[in-house]
């Protein structure tokens, strides 16, 4: 972790620190009972800043570089220690190496729910999560507010007060943003660049800064999103008529297929169809619902005929009276056997078992002779 030498007992004569952790932001060069040697040699590498803290008071920050620690390169510890410019004892001082590289792939989220109101759905319930990164660009100013005498400060020990104050902006600007939830997928650029504007004072007051901020997923509540997935499957189905009747025949080509239960899936299939108003009409089953208008009851002291639905040619034909029904016995198109059915009949039933039918074909006069 770090590499010094000793000479003289207790003198400090090279002072470096070389990081292998990748998480450490601060690291205190051991100097306890120790001296620095005048003359000493300090390294500071790229990526990194020395600060030197004397008696509590924070006095030099060094850059990246190698440095004799001499009078003219110490001016402030000079000046709290009072020595002239030609000093050459050893002195005593805390040296913290600060990292300025950038952490990145850092986390944050809403741990609960951020209250908006929509334009298009009222008050909903959104929750967040994304990445950030952040770097030390004021050395001194992050060891006075945010380390103190931390001797090895890691990236965890802040991430977590960043991420309040990501939350907290983040929330106070998507509940005044205007932006429709259904349109925030394609606007996180430009909910991101707010929050990492709105963010930069506070984060600055510790001596950090936030290069990169990241939304990578605006959610809903799960029950909202299932009425989302509802109301798209919808739009995409489009003409229901023409969605019902593929559906019912799909159903009846799989129960078709199912040979365990074939007849309970036709029934099923045949009814969901029929439920739908798109069963075909025919002399086997039950007539289809109806669009047309419902006639208005006859008037008072009219008698009313009775119609009839007839079975011709494996169709539902009709309704048609008795005279009507007569012509068609002349035609040779209506039997004693042609299945018939009128509304407060149980079932289709041959002509010759309904009474009032029955008598067509017994009072018809016999044909002429020859």
């Amino acid at each position: 972790m770090s590499i010094f030498d000793i000479l003289g007992g207790e003198f400090i004569e090279i002072i470096e620190w070389t990081d292998d952790s990748r998480d450490t932001m601060v690291y205190r060069f051991p100097t306890v009972g120790k001296a620095i040697k005048y003359g000493a040699k300090l390294t500071v590498r790229e990526g990194q800043a020395a600060v030197f803290v004397h008696e509590g008071q924070l006095a030099d920050v060094f850059g990246p570089g190698l440095y004799l620690l001499e009078t003219n390169n110490l001016p402030i510890l000079t000046r709290l220690q009072h020595w002239d410019h030609g000093f050459r004892s050893p002195f005593k001082s805390e040296i913290y190496y600060v990292n300025t590289t950038r952490f990145t792939d850092l986390k944050w989220g809403t741990k609960n729910p951020v209250i908006a109101r929509d334009p298009e759905f009222g008050p909903v319930r959104l929750r967040s999560f994304g990445t950030y990164s952040m770097r030390v660009t004021d050395p001194a100013k992050f060891m006075s507010e945010i380390v103190g005498t931390d001797g090895e400060f890691t990236r965890d020990e802040i991430s977590f007060q960043i991420r309040n104050v990501i939350v907290q902006e983040f929330s106070r600007m998507i509940a005044g943003s205007g932006i429709p939830v259904l349109d925030m997928a394609a606007n996180t650029d430009q909910l991101g660049k707010m929050v990492a504007k709105a963010i930069e004072p506070v984060i600055a007051a510790y001596g950090l800064t936030i290069p990169e901020f990241y939304i990578e997923n605006i959610s809903l509540p799960e029950a909202v999103e299932a009425m989302l997935d509802k109301r798209t499957s919808m739009g995409i189905i489009g003409d229901l008529d023409r969605f019902g009747q593929y559906a019912a025949s799909e159903a009846m080509l799989n129960a078709s297929q199912n040979t365990g239960g074939a007849g309970a899936g036709m029934g099923a299939a045949m009814g969901a169809a029929m439920g739908m108003g798109m069963a075909r009409p025919g002399p086997w089953g039950p007539q289809p619902q109806s669009t047309a208008q419902v006639a208005p009851p006859p008037l008072p002291g009219k008698q009313v005929e009775t119609v009839w639905h007839v079975a011709l040619e494996g169709e539902a034909q009709g309704p048609y009276g008795r005279g009507h029904l007569g012509r068609l016995i002349q035609e040779n198109r209506f039997s004693r056997e042609t299945l018939v059915w009128t509304p407060g009949q149980n079932g289709w039933l041959p002509a010759d078992e309904v009474p009032e039918l029955a008598q067509l074909f017994t009072t018809m006069p016999p044909p002429l002779p020859g």
